[in-house]
C-alpha cells in the first residue's frame, strides 16, 4: 500500500467519526458558511502579484516534524505582509499534524485567500471547508476517478468555493473536470513522495493553455522559482522552505524580497 492509499483509508474513516460528532447541518449554521468568498485566482493574477501560496505545514510522512513551534495565524499573517498572495493551511491531522482549528484560525487573522489543503474524500469536507472560512479547497485527481472527481468539483463550485486540482501522473489528465480553472502540478509524487522539479516544466505543456497553472512542492529558491515561471507556471505554492525556518515568515520575507529585487534589476 502506497503512502496515498495509506492516507486516503485512513481519511474515509476520520470523515465518517467526523460526521457523527460534528453533522454537516451544524457546520452549514456556522457564521463563516455563507461569507464572500476571496478569489485566490484573482488574487494570484492580480498585478504587482508573484504568484506565490504560502503554506503552513507542521509535518509530513516523507520528513516527519518541519516545525512543532510556530503558531499557523502568526505565520500566516507574517506571509502576507511579507508579500504572498494567499495562503494554503494544512489540515490533515494523522500524517501532518494539521487540523480545521488551525484553518479557522488563520481565517480570523488575514484577509487574504485561504486554500484548505487536505485529502478532500467527501461533500462533508468541502462543507467544512467553508464553515471555517476557507476560500478555495484542493481536488486531488490521483485519489478519484472521473466521475467522481467531476462531483466533488461540481460540489465546490455550489458553495461558491474555488478549486485547485491537483495532478501528478500523464495518464490521469483525462480526470481534470471540465471547467476547471486552476490546475496545480505536483511535483511530489504521492506514490513514493519523492520529489523530481523536473517533472513539472515536462507536465505543464500537457496542460490547457487557458487555466491558471500551479507549481507545487520542491521550491527551495528562487532559481526554483524563475526557472519554473519561464516554464510557464503562473503561481507557485511553498510550504517546507518557509516551514523548515525556525522563523517561517522571516524566510518567506526574505524569498519575497530577493524575487521582487531580481525584477527590478532586469
Amino acid at each position: 500500500m502506497s503512502i496515498l492509499d495509506e492516507i486516503t483509508a485512513n481519511k474515509y474513516r476520520e470523515v465518517e467519526a467526523l460526521k457523527k460528532i460534528r453533522p454537516a447541518g451544524l457546520l452549514e449554521k456556522s457564521s463563516a458558511f455563507h461569507k464572500q468568498i476571496l478569489s485566490l485566482k484573482k488574487s494570484l493574477l492580480a498585478e504587482g502579484s508573484e504568484g506565490i501560496i504560502a503554506e503552513f505545514k507542521r509535518r509530513s510522512p516523507s520528513r516527519g516534524i518541519i516545525n512543532s513551534v510556530s503558531i499557523p495565524e502568526e505565520v500566516c499573517a507574517e506571509y502576507i505582509n511579507s508579500g504572498a498572495s494567499a495562503v494554503s493551511v494544512l489540515t490533515e491531522e494523522k500524517f501532518f499534524n494539521g487540523s480545521v482549528e488551525d484553518l479557522m484560525k488563520v481565517r480570523a487573522e488575514i484577509k487574504a485567500p485561504v486554500l484548505r489543503k487536505d485529502f478532500i474524500v467527501d461533500e462533508y469536507q468541502i462543507i467544512e471547508a467553508r464553515s471555517f472560512g476557507a476560500d478555495a479547497i484542493l481536488l486531488i485527481t490521483e485519489m478519484h476517478e472521473k466521475k467522481r472527481l467531476k462531483q466533488l468539483h461540481s460540489f465546490a463550485k455550489s458553495l461558491e468555493l474555488e478549486v485547485l486540482i491537483e495532478i501528478y501522473d500523464e495518464k490521469n489528465i483525462s480526470r481534470i473536470p471540465s471547467g476547471a480553472e486552476m490546475i496545480g502540478i505536483n511535483s511530489r509524487n504521492l506514490a513514493s513522495f519523492a520529489v523530481d522539479l523536473n517533472h513539472l516544466s515536462s507536465m505543464i505543456k500537457l496542460l490547457p493553455s487557458d487555466v491558471l497553472k500551479v507549481a507545487e512542492s520542491g521550491i527551495s529558491s528562487v532559481s526554483d522559482y524563475y526557472n519554473l515561471k519561464n516554464s510557464g507556471f503562473d503561481a507557485f505554492l511553498i510550504g517546507e522552505y518557509f516551514m523548515k525556518s525556525s522563523d517561517p515568515g522571516k524566510a518567506c520575507n526574505t524569498f519575497m524580497t530577493e524575487i521582487k529585487s531580481k525584477v527590478q534589476n532586469t
